[in-house]
């Protein structure tokens, strides 16, 4: 359906977030995972979230993911984005596995 939308230059009405701009004064973090080799599990996890359209606004995803299986390990979803959500995904899966080497929130 996106593919035939994008074709024929159909938008959708609802609005879209504006999550991808960073706030002024905000600290921008390298990309840990560039060019390193991840060999096994728990050395490199990465969270991120994305927004799902809904009837009236958005509900957010935050996966956090093992870079080596590429398995999700955990995922929560919110109706906001205040930070609460991810942090309790992040410390569960902390609880059960450890902490990972690397931390990459993408």
């Amino acid at each position: 359906m996106r593919t035939l939308m994008r074709r024929t230059a159909i938008e959708t009405l609802y609005r879209k977030p504006n999550t991808s701009k960073p706030a002024s004064g905000h600290k921008v973090y390298p990309y840990l995972l560039r060019g390193l080799a991840v060999t096994r599990p728990n050395q490199a996890w990465a969270m991120d979230i994305t927004y799902i359209p809904m009837a009236r606004g958005f509900v957010y995803l935050a996966a956090v993911v093992d870079w080596f299986s590429r398995r999700v390990l955990n995922w929560r979803v919110s109706i906001t984005m205040d930070t609460s959500f991810c942090i309790e995904s992040l410390e569960e899966e902390i609880e059960k596995h450890g902490r990972p080497e690397i931390f990459n929130n993408g």
